[in-house]
């Protein structure tokens, strides 16, 4: 039976100490709840138009994104519009894209735009990463607004060590180029921009008095580095990380994210007792 499948007939278990603190995080003022999507509340895929959130997560996310002082947000190097085609997020939840260098906070939202410096510099390291990957079979480039990413997941693992070395041996000096590793990708950006950016952002903008921020990849650790006493932060996986607190994969995301709901609806319905039958 798949972990799915064993997801569906009934919860997993989240630790005694990750359920206290959904619990206490559920009583703040104004709670943001920030994810990652790749690998969080989406499985890792092949390819990347592939990915779409589990069921479970999506439905809760919504329910979260319907409570009042709580607001939702995806944080993701994906860019915006390939963020908004895989995850179909609900129509009040807050965009960060391209790891913190676009933002989409509602109708009237300005696009990233490049400077003609930047334009240039981007069409190079552009030209750059298409000779590598001509040469490397299995790898791949994804377009960004402010970027150009080398995928690797579909390539043997000695053509991809070459690949994102040759990448790294040419880009890594070059001014104004910035390189992000993540799971079988190399990221290249002209912007400098982060995740840890991007909550930081988020938390100013929103007025949150608590962030919940779950992640899976290296780059989400930027966003960990920045959660402040009564966050919490989840790490998705078994690599290293800063978190307080661990799940072992997006099944148990989907859970973590129903016992918040399930929380934050009863803070909810005691403050504001006509809700209580919503």
């Amino acid at each position: 039976m798949t972990p799915d499948a064993r997801a569906a007939k009934g919860p997993l278990t989240l630790s005694p100490e990750l359920r206290e603190a959904l619990r206490g995080i559920a009583q703040t003022e104004h709670l943001l709840v920030a994810l990652d999507f790749d690998g969080t509340i989406s499985p890792i895929v092949d390819r990347a138009d592939d990915a779409r959130p589990l069921p479970r997560s999506a439905t809760a996310l919504a329910g979260l994104a319907a409570l009042p002082r709580t607001t939702t947000a995806l944080i993701s190097g994906r860019a915006l519009a390939s963020l908004r085609a895989v995850a179909s997020p609900p129509v009040d939840t807050l965009l960060i894209g391209s790891h913190g260098a676009e933002a989409w906070l509602g109708p009237g939202s300005t696009e990233l735009t490049l400077d003609e410096d930047q334009k240039s510099l981007l069409a190079e390291v552009r030209g750059i990463l298409e000779e590598i990957a001509e040469q490397a079979p299995g790898t791949l480039l994804e377009e960004k607004p402010a970027g150009v990413v080398l995928h690797t997941r579909l390539a043997a693992d000695d053509v991809a060590e070459d690949a994102v070395a040759a990448a790294r041996a040419v880009l890594q000096d070059r001014k104004g180029v910035f390189l992000k590793s993540g799971k079988r990708v190399l990221e290249t950006s002209v912007v400098n921009a982060s995740k840890g950016e991007g909550v930081t952002f988020l938390r100013q903008i929103t007025g949150a008095t608590a962030i919940l921020f779950a992640g899976d990849d290296t780059t989400d650790e930027d966003a960990l580095a920045r959660l402040e006493p009564g966050d919490v932060g989840v790490k998705v996986g078994l690599d290293f990380t800063q978190a307080q607190f661990r799940v072992g994969a997006p099944v148990h995301v989907a859970e973590l994210l129903e016992t918040l709901l399930q929380e934050r609806s009863l803070v909810v319905a005691e403050e504001e007792p006509g809700r209580s039958g919503s």
